[in-house]
């Protein structure tokens, strides 16, 4: 499948793609080598100070949190943290919009994972009239200053947005109401969405046209297949991150296994 550049592109090219995609041992081999890597990684992050933030939208079920237990599952849980992002409290409404965000940015040496993100005030806050038009129209500015802000202070900044096609969704959705320990992720929220399936995809559409500079691009990923998805979002992170992967192999050369073995015995 190409690469697409907005998610209607990318939903298109779902659709005309056949379901089935082969190769699941492959992908499910690739992303335990690749989740290796992501340990080595996260060594060079906390022995380097370095901060990253890994943010992921997309839509309900397009599979954000098996994306980010891909990551996370042989990581140190000391140096990464998982931020749930849902409506703002009640004392968060009297703040400036972005605090809960400043609040919850990486320490050095840390990981911070966004599950949704800054972004809902383009998505969700837009699509159900929960902000102002003066406000949504000074979203998309005030956004990219954020994020300009964060990686001119040193953060390394990775955004995905996971797209699945509508069908996808509902497959997904009826298979969670099967299971008794899943039936708690579906709710009117999820139904509302669906009924304005077309407005989340323009707006998202209007996110990657005005919140996608080079410094700070997207990563949009086919998510119809989950196994595919998480070998995806992997590959990109590593890659985003290999120069801490090298920070950690040198430094592996100079580390001396004979020495520390020979002291253990003393």
């Amino acid at each position: 499948m190409k690469k697409e550049k907005t998610l209607s592109g990318l939903l298109r090219s779902l659709a005309k793609a056949p379901k089935a995609i082969h190769g699941k041992e492959l992908l499910e081999e690739q992303a335990k080598k690749l989740q290796l890597k992501m340990l080595r990684i996260q060594q060079g992050v906390f022995h380097k100070k370095d901060r990253v933030i890994i943010m992921f939208e997309g839509f309900d079920a397009a599979g954000k949190g098996g994306a980010i237990r891909s990551i996370t599952e042989k990581l140190d849980p000391r140096n990464v943290r998982v931020i749930p992002i849902g409506a703002p409290t009640e004392e968060e409404r009297g703040k400036p919009w972005l605090y809960r965000f400043w609040r919850d940015l990486p320490s050095p040496g840390q990981i911070v994972i966004f599950d949704r993100s800054w972004y809902g005030r383009a998505l969700v806050e837009k699509v159900d009239g929960l902000t102002t038009a003066d406000k949504l129209k000074s979203a998309y500015a005030e956004i990219n200053e954020f994020e300009a802000q964060l990686q001119n202070d040193g953060i390394i900044l990775i955004k995905f947005f996971l797209g699945i096609t509508k069908d996808e969704q509902l497959w997904r959705f009826e298979d969670r109401l099967k299971d008794p320990y899943k039936q708690w992720k579906i709710g009117m929220p999820d139904i509302n969405a669906r009924k304005n399936w077309n407005k989340y995809v323009s707006a998202t559409d209007e996110i990657l046209l005005k919140c996608n500079p080079r410094t700070s691009q997207w990563h949009l990923i086919a998510a119809n297949s989950k196994k595919f998805t998480r070998k995806e979002v992997l590959s990109i992170v590593t890659t985003r991150l290999k120069l801490c992967e090298m920070w950690m192999e040198k430094a592996a050369e100079r580390y001396d296994a004979k020495k520390f073995a020979k002291l253990l015995r003393k």
